[in-house]
């Protein structure tokens, strides 16, 4: 996946959140005796060319791609990729090729209740979008959002870096799903692999 930094300790504390907000596919790949391995690799670049790797070396392996889509999405996941970013998938690539619509904020934003539990005092949660489809909401609104509902917490304005981690590791992905298609798209995709 997408995201974490340059260093080691960013890119571990975003992995150790992810894994908690997908708990629910790791536990039921684990439940088969299959193996779970979630990697940050920095820059969307590095991500792209992990998977690409991945998908040559480890053929036996199911390899999921998951990146921010940057801007509003209005083809499929592998198009979009294509025309933003000269990445070239397979048809058979399609449903292992996932987004972030429009960034990760986006899911993070989608639990309102956990980042106010995270931020506490001083976080405006009236700031932050009301759309029911938050994948209409662009990244500068995001970013925007964020900024006015935690600038006056402790913990200050959010950072992608020191607050990422911690926030995946609480939101509830039932809340994202419902708000965002692509998280419901991702988990049900991952799912269905890993009954059939």
């Amino acid at each position: 996946m997408e995201g974490g930094g340059k260093g080691p300790h960013a890119q571990r504390a975003l992995r150790r959140g992810m894994d908690t907000f997908l708990r629910k596919l790791k536990d039921a790949t684990r439940a088969k005796s299959l193996r779970w391995k979630l990697v940050c690799c920095g820059s969307r670049n590095k991500a792209f060319e992990a998977f690409r790797n991945a998908q040559k070396i480890e053929k036996d392996t199911v390899n999921v791609l998951l990146v921010d889509a940057e801007e509003l999405v209005k083809v499929s996941p592998i198009d979009h990729l294509w025309t933003q970013d000269g990445w070239k998938f397979s048809k058979e690539e399609q449903d292992f090729v996932h987004l972030m619509t429009q960034t990760m904020e986006t899911w993070i934003i989608a639990d309102p209740e956990a980042m106010c539990n995270y931020y506490e005092d001083g976080f405006k949660a009236n700031s932050l979008p009301k759309a029911s489809d938050l994948e209409t909401v662009t990244k500068a609104e995001i970013d925007r959002a964020l900024k006015l509902a935690t600038k006056d917490t402790q913990k200050k304005h959010y950072h992608k870096i020191h607050h990422a981690g911690d926030l995946l590791a609480l939101i509830d992905p039932s809340r994202v799903r419902q708000r965002c298609s692509y998280c419901e798209r991702l988990f049900t995709l991952i799912e269905e692999t890993i009954v059939n």
